[in-house]
């Protein structure tokens, strides 16, 4: 495609199945790969995830909840009575909640719950909170998550969830965040959305597995431990061969720990 050419975003073409939407989008990938690198720090990292957050949030909106026709004066219909603007938009009168998974969901999650403003009234959004830790072995191998407190406004019966956190690594968070509202959250929700910088494809078989229902929106998948004929190939098609984690689950390539970045707090 040479410069003169436009394109709208695309999504990744994968084998995970229709619940994955990996966003292929080279203005995005570039602002996600200055997040990972080693020199960035507060506060350009804030000023990055706000950005990619937007953009992330802008084509979930688009593609999941329920638009409407608008049509609406402008400055112009005093000189041109007959004139109106005609147009789409998102339905206002629908309910949502921003989840935040301490301590990296954390600024995402604000960012979600100030942008849905600009769509919804604002009495039909909320943000709830919940504190959850890895629980790890004595090899450093993570084995499940501990829900450690939350704060939770009420119920979520015919509203979207979603699930702001921006490395998808293992899907231990996730699936327990998930599970508790299913289990002990009014509902049912109208639909469960995670929305992930960077995703493995082990956090996405896990999710899928666990939660075949959530939709999953991600910038970037990694799987760069994989054996370089599966990387050769198109992602999810030896899924079971894939990796991106290394021997204490983190990402690889990925970006290090975001949570502690985003908070100045290296612990």
């Amino acid at each position: 495609m040479n410069n003169s050419q436009t394109a709208s975003t695309q999504e990744l073409k994968h084998h995970y199945g229709p619940q994955v939407h990996i966003i292929d989008s080279p203005f995005l990938n570039g602002i996600l790969a200055r997040l990972c690198h080693p020199e960035c720090f507060q506060p350009e990292i804030n000023r990055i995830i706000d950005v990619l957050y937007t953009n992330l949030m802008t084509l979930v909106m688009d593609n999941e909840f329920e638009k409407e026709d608008l049509e609406q004066i402008t400055r112009m219909t005093a000189a041109h009575p007959d004139q109106k603007l005609k147009t789409r938009r998102i339905l206002p009168k629908q309910n949502a909640v921003t989840v935040n998974l301490a301590r990296a969901g954390t600024f995402p999650s604000h960012l979600c719950y100030n942008f849905m403003h600009f769509s919804l009234e604002a009495h039909r959004i909320r943000q709830d909170h919940i504190f959850a830790a890895r629980t790890t072995d004595q090899k450093d191998m993570v084995t499940g998550t501990h829900l450690d407190g939350m704060k939770i406004g009420g119920g979520v019966k015919d509203s979207y969830v979603l699930f702001p956190d921006p490395m998808g690594a293992t899907g231990n968070t996730m699936i327990s965040a998930v599970e508790y509202y299913k289990k002990h959250i009014e509902g049912p929700a109208k639909k469960y959305l995670a929305l992930n910088l960077i995703v493995t494809p082990e956090y996405l078989k896990n999710l899928c597995t666990a939660h075949p229902d959530v939709q999953i929106y991600a910038l970037r998948l990694d799987r760069g431990l994989s054996p370089q004929a599966v990387l050769s190939s198109a992602p999810g098609k030896y899924w079971d061969q894939e990796c991106g984690l290394n021997n204490k689950q983190y990402i690889v390539p990925g970006g290090g720990g975001f949570g502690e970045i985003m908070n100045n707090s290296f612990v």
